[in-house]
């Protein structure tokens, strides 16, 4: 396992590629505060170095919030979202990860999920996949790392979400915490009214990933 200084790349660092993507951006992007500790502690287990995009991330942010808030990216870590590593949960072991085989790296308030995919979800090693709300599978989004962060901050994301957004949905979700997420009823995958006529609470984020991803052992 290399160590955090093998890690650390000061003639490229990646961070500032990722700000430039999100200066030319159409979607709005909040560099969310790092903690030194924590994102120390992000890069070490994720084992990437500070040039590649997530490393960025990782060493350098506490993580993401996209278009008000709507996306979250993880990164390394801080008081409203969790590092990457953690939510992961690197220090169990490679058996012991969250999603073994994938890791999350960001999800949407509906309880949408992004994985970069190291082959449990499907056969496009190395691509991000997106588990839709309404379908309730894992679908690849045919996008490396990279690509997928530069169409977050540039990509339509209304196209992409289509009738999944409602009406005032922008001053819903403006205060919503980090590990809490929208609950849609009746849920997505069930036909229904539009989801501005559904009911909408917010609960934690592991409820949903219970509930919808993968039940908790």
């Amino acid at each position: 396992m290399r160590p955090l200084d093998e890690l650390i790349n000061t003639d490229e660092p990646g961070l500032a590629f990722v700000q430039e993507w999100a200066q030319k951006g159409s979607n709005s992007v909040e560099f969310l505060p790092r903690d030194s500790a924590s994102s120390e502690r992000a890069l070490v287990a994720l084992q990437v170095t500070t040039r590649s995009p997530m490393g960025a991330l990782a060493y350098g942010t506490g993580g993401l919030r996209i278009a008000g808030g709507w996306v979250r990216v993880l990164g390394g870590g801080c008081a409203c979202l969790p590092a990457l590593d953690t939510f992961n949960r690197y220090e169990r072991g490679p058996e012991g990860h969250r999603l073994p085989g994938a890791l999350i790296v960001g999800w949407d308030v509906l309880g949408g999920f992004f994985a970069l995919n190291g082959g449990a979800l499907g056969e496009e090693v190395g691509q991000v996949y997106y588990f839709a709300q309404d379908t309730l599978e894992w679908e690849s989004l045919e996008q490396g790392y990279s690509d997928w962060l530069c169409g977050l901050f540039s990509g339509d994301l209304d196209a992409f979400y289509g009738d999944q957004r409602w009406p005032g949905w922008e001053a819903e979700i403006a205060s919503l915490e980090g590990d809490r997420l929208v609950n849609v009823y009746p849920p997505l995958c069930a036909q229904g009214p539009s989801v501005g006529l559904r009911s909408r609470a917010a609960v934690p984020l592991e409820e949903i990933w219970g509930m919808f991803v993968r039940a908790e052992e």
